[in-house]
């Protein structure tokens, strides 16, 4: 049974292209002129959607909650700094919508989640830090509208049953792996993952890719992610969590192409397709005389061998030689010609 997800028109999951989302996250810095361009861009990339983010600080985290090595300074300070107002996420929507383009926005509470159902959102995407927030995964999954749930920083067991307890309430569901380090060494990316939810959970399974480059997006679209998040700027350079694990936007175009080519490159059927037709007529080979052969001639190994082209029309084909020795010609046969299964007996 084909697993599916709808958010807006787009289906996602099983046979479909992957759904790429641009996580523009905190990198506009708080600048709204810098968000809507990063929305434009995205868009011009060939992106499905691209993903801001919804902090409600007080109904969030405490003030005095650790810092991570990816942040330069206090983590409420950051996030009071670069959120947006809601009339900018309005704005921003309103945008992503004349351009034909998904806005999504993750929630980092009821209270954001709330705002963002009035908001009238498409899908919720959380992030791995709400993966074990059972409380508000269900809040969420009450609203009954698709939910993206990244599983960085979780054990299977602590994933299985954030799935059950959305799956109890009938959200429908899209999983995606991640490791949340940042940058995410290869070696820690375990791919592997991908099919292994697919398989135990039963629902679309994706990338929320944190390694550097595009490399693992595109090994992650071979095993059957169905959706590619991955980060994004438009200068690597500035400071902030972020920006050196981000694609700025020639690299994000890339993205969008390859793991495209890679879901287009992935079917499993074999045929002589009509691009190779052509290509048969001449690169095959056919058995051929190698010497003169007369009429009534036992052929032996010494007379024939196999070349191109491809047999013509009664010719004996290269895979058929041994077919040929101990026969008898019944045609003078000349040198370098394709043996015909008349020219025996």
């Amino acid at each position: 049974m084909k697993k599916i997800v709808k958010i807006g028109n787009r289906e996602i999951g099983d046979g479909c292209p992957p759904y790429i989302i641009a996580e523009a996250a905190i990198s506009h810095q708080g600048d709204f002129n810098t968000a809507k361009r990063m929305t434009y861009i995205a868009h011009a990339m060939g992106c499905d959607a691209i993903k801001f983010q919804m902090h409600v600080l007080d109904n969030e985290m405490l003030r005095e909650a650790p810092q991570s090595d990816n942040f330069d300074e206090p983590l409420w300070e950051t996030l009071e700094k670069t959120n947006l107002s809601l009339e900018q996420h309005k704005e921003l929507k309103a945008l992503c919508e004349s351009l034909g383009f998904h806005y999504l926005c993750t929630p980092f509470s009821a209270a954001a989640a709330d705002i963002l159902d009035a908001m009238g959102v498409l899908a919720f995407k959380t992030g791995s830090g709400e993966l074990t927030n059972i409380p508000l995964q269900q809040h969420i999954a009450r609203k009954g509208r698709p939910m993206i749930v990244s599983t960085g920083m979780a054990l299977e067991e602590e994933t299985a049953e954030t799935v059950a307890a959305i799956q109890a309430i009938g959200a429908p569901l899209i999983l995606t792996h991640c490791v949340s380090a940042y940058p995410c060494p290869y070696r820690r990316v375990n791919l592997g993952v991908i099919p292994k939810y697919r398989q135990r959970f039963g629902v679309p399974v994706g990338l929320s890719d944190h390694s550097i480059g595009i490399y693992t997006s595109l090994g992650a679209v071979a095993l059957g992610a169905c959706v590619v998040e991955k980060h994004y700027t438009l200068d690597k350079l500035q400071s902030g969590p972020d920006h050196p694990v981000s694609l700025e936007p020639y690299d994000l175009g890339e993205l969008v192409k390859g793991c495209r080519a890679v879901f287009e490159a992935s079917g499993s059927e074999r045929e002589i397709f009509p691009e190779e037709k052509p290509i048969v007529a001449w690169a095959r080979e056919a058995v051929v005389s190698v010497k003169p052969i007369t009429k009534g001639t036992v052929i032996t190994s010494e007379m024939v061998w196999v070349k191109r082209p491809s047999p013509s029309s009664g010719a004996v084909p290269a895979k058929d030689l041994e077919k040929v020795i101990g026969k008898t010609a019944v045609n003078d046969i000349p040198k370098d010609r394709q043996i015909l299964w008349s020219d025996l007996s």
